[in-house]
């Protein structure tokens, strides 16, 4: 095995996990150490499907790798991130960071303090449509606000957080990516047995730019949209598909003698057909081993995002 390979382990072997597992196996870049589910069935599935040792025991397990992927449920991540510190450098945890704003910040200055570099899995950000209208907004004379819309029946693999923490915190990310830190947050929801299940807010950013940010795992129906509107455009981003659609402003011209109008021009641009999280993964590789500086989210831009997800419970749940 080459030594320039960087050894993987991965923690947590639901949907999520296990497709960590087949994109590490694709890369030449890394070699997945070892497996681990308190699951010991769906572990062993995995390993043989795959073709990699399964852990009995993690703590020994860690020692043998140069970075871990944790992609358990939410609850358990604070636990795996403290049992991996001081074993390895680098991990990758999926999002959210933990479960609450609290234990976020714990974490994050845990992880500060023993030198432990926790990139958490916002995998949105590395959606080529995201990338694309990024590059738009950069460059656009004036973004006025961002409507971002994302539903999803609720899965039954996710019992451990609501709709704000499981779904919307995509979104809040993202808005803080494109628009820049919020000093704003309106919201208003439904909640059944206090767990919240529709979520609307409202973010008012520093540069006065808003974000407009709906999640509902009420509806069977499939939607994550981002749609822009600028001074000189309108954009219209389906991440899903990922198409951009971008629809240019009717100009009128005056000149001496001459008056003349250019009508709106509508155009679609071209999307790489990249998979999101080969992209992250390699990202976190790069990072890990020390090729390029970390691209994925940390734990502050983490703790971030769930000082927003707080501010809309506590505006629904009052």
């Amino acid at each position: 095995m080459s030594e320039d390979r960087l050894r993987i382990g991965v923690i947590g072997l639901g949907r999520m996990g296990q497709n960590h597992v087949r994109v590490l196996s694709l890369l030449k870049s890394a070699e997945i150490g070892f497996v681990y589910d308190t699951d010991r069935e769906r572990a062993e599935q995995v390993a043989q499907l795959a073709g990699v040792p399964v852990a009995d025991e993690l703590d020994g397990a860690l020692g043998e790798v140069d970075a871990v992927v944790i992609a358990s449920p939410t609850v358990t991540h604070e636990q795996y991130v403290r049992q991996a510190a001081g074993r390895v450098r680098h991990v990758f945890v999926e999002k959210p960071l933990t479960e609450s704003l609290e234990s976020s910040k714990a974490l994050m200055a845990f992880a500060e303090s023993n030198s432990v570099q926790v990139q958490v899995g916002f995998i949105e950000r590395f959606n080529p449509a995201v990338a694309e209208l990024k590059r738009l907004l950069d460059n656009s004379s004036g973004v006025i606000s961002v409507d971002f819309v994302r539903t999803n029946r609720l899965s039954s693999r996710i019992t451990d957080v609501d709709v704000v923490v499981d779904l919307m915190i995509h979104d809040i990310d993202l808005a803080l990516h494109l628009n820049g830190p919020a000093n704003e947050v309106v919201a208003r929801g439904a909640a059944r047995d206090s767990t919240i299940e529709l979520a609307s807010a409202m973010l008012r950013h520093e540069n006065g730019r808003l974000s407009r940010i709906l999640a509902s795992r009420v509806t069977d129906k499939k939607m994550r949209t981002i749609q822009a509107s600028c001074a000189e455009m309108f954009v219209d981003c389906e991440l899903l598909r990922k198409e951009i659609r971008v629809s240019r402003q009717t100009e009128v011209m005056n000149r001496p003698g001459e008056r003349y109008r250019i009508t709106a021009v509508e155009e679609t641009l071209e999307v790489p057909p990249q998979e999101a999280l080969l992209c992250e993964l390699q990202a976190f590789i790069a990072s890990a081993a020390g090729d390029a500086p970390p691209a994925t989210p940390g734990a502050r831009e983490a703790v971030a995002a769930m000082e927003i997800c707080e501010q809309v419970q506590r505006a629904i749940l009052a």
